[in-house]
């Protein structure tokens, strides 16, 4: 009775350890170095001769569900060592790209190809790519440490990589505690931590912002710039204009499954119709138009306001002066990525 007593206290001891270790993951899962490298935040230089191996190439992309075509010959470059926004309206074919350019779904036509490679065809794709579509895959029962090592066990990763993952993602305080207490930010974190495990060269992120706070929303971009400026190629799919034209150098814009535009940010903020414009408000519109000089137009804006284009604000103002028209308000105007993500996908955002 007294061995059964020592046997049973025992071995509630040993479940109470691993309890508090959240040790689910199996064999020597928590053997793991105490004292970790002290890596730059934007991970190892990629060494300008493997740059080309970071292309990302979209060429003639199909994808045809039954009825609904979701993607529709869609074609695209994403360059190493450059931030690029992917967007679209809701059911543009985004999400279906991605998972096509990643293997998971088969394309009707076309090809997507990383470093002129498929995804399924790369030595070691988690060593070449990281990817995070769906931030709540993690096993629910199971820490976010063990979450990371069992990634590290599968591919052949030290496991040390998953308390270093934690460590750059800020997640090492909540490393011992299981998934399902993790809030939609944490869990963003653990899967951008699932993404660099490999200290890939590519990472495709679809809405890795949701859920963050605005703490969590500049680190995020804080990192995808410092890990694009050492040569990665990062490709991010998002919803939020106003964070996408802070992080991105390139943009991809799709409707309807078709491209709509790609260039540089600056470019296609430019590529508007109006470009920049200055708002006026004057008492005597026509004395202003008749005293510039050269090609300028005026057109309504509301509450009495104009909007002048073929001259900027300092033209306008010394017109103004030399006429002696009084002039209440006068700002120089330049499309902001919303506007112009609005203007180019305007009737084309409907749900297939």
């Amino acid at each position: 009775m007294v061995v059964l007593l020592a046997v049973v206290l025992l071995g509630g001891l040993v479940w109470l350890v691993r309890r508090q270790r959240g040790s689910d993951m199996p064999g020597r899962a928590d053997e793991v170095p105490h004292r970790l490298p002290d890596l730059p935040f934007g991970g190892r230089q990629i060494p300008e001769g493997q740059l080309p191996a970071g292309q990302i190439v979209v060429s003639c992309l199909t994808k045809q569900y039954s009825n609904v075509k979701a993607v529709d010959n869609l074609s695209f470059v994403v360059e190493p060592g450059r931030v690029t926004g992917f967007l679209g309206p809701n059911g543009a074919g985004k999400t279906t790209t991605l998972r096509m350019l990643l293997d998971l779904v088969t394309p009707t036509a076309g090809k997507a190809t990383i470093g002129g490679v498929r995804y399924a065809d790369l030595d070691q794709p988690i060593r070449c790519v990281g990817g995070i579509l769906d931030a709540s895959a993690a096993h629910k029962g199971r820490t976010g440490r063990n979450h990371l090592r069992i990634i590290c066990q599968s591919a052949g990763i030290p496991l040390a990589r998953a308390d270093e993952v934690l460590q750059l993602v800020g997640l090492s305080a909540a490393g011992n505690r299981k998934v399902k207490g993790y809030s939609l930010g944490m869990l963003q974190r653990l899967g951008v931590a699932a993404a660099l495990i490999g200290d890939p060269q590519v990472l495709i992120l679809d809405e890795p912002a949701n859920g963050l706070d605005p703490e969590g929303i500049r680190w995020m971009r804080d990192l995808l710039k410092a890990m694009a400026a050492r040569g990665r190629t990062i490709l991010v799919s998002s919803h939020l204009l106003s964070e996408v034209e802070l992080l991105a150098d390139d943009l991809v814009i799709i409707a309807s499954g078709q491209l709509v535009t790609q260039g540089s940010v600056a470019s296609v903020l430019q590529s508007m119709a109006h470009g920049s414009r200055v708002l006026v408000r004057t008492p005597d519109v026509a004395g202003l138009m008749a005293a510039i000089d050269g090609d300028a137009v005026a057109t309504p804006a509301g509450d009495g306001d104009v909007h002048i284009t073929g001259a900027d604000a300092v033209t306008i103002g010394d017109a103004a002066q030399r006429a002696g028209v009084a002039i209440h308000q006068l700002v120089t105007e330049r499309p902001d990525l919303e506007g112009v993500f609005l203007e180019l996908t305007r009737g084309k955002a409907e749900i297939r």
